[in-house]
């Protein structure tokens, strides 16, 4: 398991001790009493400790978002969203380290690869859900993409039922309509529009595009 051994404690946290409930090659949950800088008084947490994860919007030469629809078990729905996976490497790995798995992933779960003269650019990293786990996605958006000539090698396990691309237009309608609701598509979507790659404008199904 490559996980972390807890938050760092260079900017004045102190962890004071960590019981151990479960562990897999997931993740870890661990109840943790820590002192943070801020406050006097101890806090106890359970902790959800999660891999790494690669984020990726793949945007094809006439500028279509390629999306998966995946099954997910937790939520008991099918959802589109944006190509992802788990980081094995080591928790220090070097932002190429972590893009190779980005491309990986990419190809492994919709079958796309970058084109010839097409870019990997990283986008930055957000935290999933850090009321209770440390999970920490990185962005990037792969510009431009084509079908490779081997397809997807997605695992069965992964329950991915379809890939398709999809308009700036449409899939500012999905996330109107909450056709798009995971953390990591709508993450991905903010980090291109503040570096104005997406553009939304007009109400509704307005116009919407990308650069």
């Amino acid at each position: 398991m490559q996980f972390s051994d807890g938050p760092a404690t260079d900017e004045g946290w102190e962890t004071i001790s960590r019981d151990i409930h479960f562990a897999d090659g997931h993740l870890k949950v661990a109840t943790e009493e820590v002192l943070s800088p801020e406050c006097e008084r101890s806090h106890r947490w359970t902790v959800v400790q999660r891999k790494r994860a690669v984020v990726i919007a793949p945007l094809t030469v006439d500028a279509r978002l390629v999306l998966i629809r995946q099954e997910r078990v937790p939520i008991r729905a099918a959802i589109w969203e944006v190509p992802a996976g788990q980081i094995d490497a080591s928790a220090d790995a070097e932002i190429d380290e972590i893009a190779a798995v980005a491309l990986r992933e990419l190809r492994e779960e919709t079958g796309y690869q970058l084109a010839t003269g097409g870019e990997l650019l990283p986008l930055g990293d957000f935290f999933s859900s850090p009321g209770f786990t440390d999970e920490r996605g990185f962005c990037f958006l792969a510009r431009h993409v084509e079908l490779s000539g081997d397809g997807h090698n997605h695992q069965e396990s992964e329950s991915i039922l379809d890939c398709r691309t999809f308009t700036g237009a449409e899939l500012k309608a999905m996330i109107l309509r909450n056709d798009i609701r995971d953390a990591n598509t709508l993450s991905i979507c903010a980090k291109l529009l503040a570096r104005g790659m997406l553009a939304f404008s007009g109400s509704g199904n307005g116009s919407a595009e990308f650069f």
